[in-house]
């Protein structure tokens, strides 16, 4: 992972810690939500083990489509621990927001697991509403216990209802992009025992020429490695002609992001946050959000 990244996480995660006094003055509830999003094989699964050994927190794996209902959902919450990090991981898939142009209010809308269910909720029986997934995150539901984390990962922002993104429920939002210069380098440190220095300058002037261009995730990378670690010189240079035979297929692809106008990476993963973010069903979010307010009310 971009050490930039690495310490911004690790420093939210620190002062969250930290931080029981702030929550208790401002009456919040003593929790955080990650958002982990990217392509696949870029990191998500172990940055949420990384985070849990760095806290020394407990890891609850929910996994959605055998969740029957809402009162089932509340209830494994309330079996949590404290000091712990609830993961969903591919919340894209596990849950499929059907009917989203329909009123709030009208029987049939609700979470069906990972696409096995049809529009009236048939399929694998699960139930879940989205009010229900929402008072999970952010609701009296989430309240129950304190110093708690949710994380939920995600290889597609876009495919995620806008009130799922919104601060109190995902507060934090980190892309795990493809493998960059800085982490190339760390990744050689820990697998082959490189440090400053004992690469040749030419070697590492090509490499930060093409490792971006190559969009290759840290998994391959590290497979890469491993596969040629009793051999240092020999784990580079096959490492080389795999980032040179990426970036050129790519670029003949003509899916290099940047070229010809189009986004740069950085635009890119912007403009993928901002089209989660705008929603096309403000008035029913906002009746989301009313009949969330009603059950805490009763």
């Amino acid at each position: 992972m971009d050490p930039v990244k690495k310490k911004e996480i690790m420093e939210d995660l620190k002062d969250f810690v930290e931080c029981q006094s702030f929550y208790n003055k401002t009456g919040r509830a003593w929790k955080r939500g990650y958002l982990l999003y990217g392509p696949p094989g870029t990191g998500k699964s172990s940055m949420i083990a990384a985070m849990a050994n760095y806290l020394g927190y407990d890891i609850y794996d929910l996994e959605l489509t055998e969740v029957k209902s809402n009162s089932e959902l509340r209830k494994l919450l309330m079996k949590t621990s404290s000091k712990s990090i609830i993961v969903i991981e591919d919340i894209d898939c596990s849950i499929n927001l059907t009917n989203r142009g329909k009123k709030f209010n009208e029987p049939d809308v609700m979470l069906t697991g990972s696409g096995l269910g049809d529009e009236s909720g048939n399929g694998n029986g699960n139930t879940i509403t989205l009010s229900g997934l929402l008072n999970f995150t952010d609701g009296l539901w989430s309240c129950c216990g304190s110093e708690r984390i949710f994380v939920f990962t995600t290889n597609h922002i876009e495919k995620l209802d806008p009130a799922l993104l919104r601060s109190g429920r995902m507060d934090m939002h980190v892309y795990m992009s493809y493998c960059t210069f800085p982490s190339l380098k760390i990744l050689l440190r820990n697998y082959l025992g490189y440090e400053e220095g004992d690469l040749s300058d030419d070697v590492l002037e090509e490499l930060e020429g093409v490792v971006e261009k190559a969009e290759i995730t840290p998994a391959d990378v590290s497979e890469s490695l491993i596969k040629n670690r009793r051999d240092k010189e020999r784990a580079v240079r096959e490492l080389l002609e795999d980032l040179r035979r990426r970036a050129e297929r790519n670029e003949k692809k003509g899916e290099l992001r940047g070229q010809n106008g189009s986004l740069t990476v950085a635009d890119d993963v912007e403009e993928q946050e901002k089209r989660a973010l705008d929603s096309p069903y403000a008035e029913e979010e906002e009746e989301i959000e009313d009949s969330i307010c009603k059950i805490s009310e009763d």
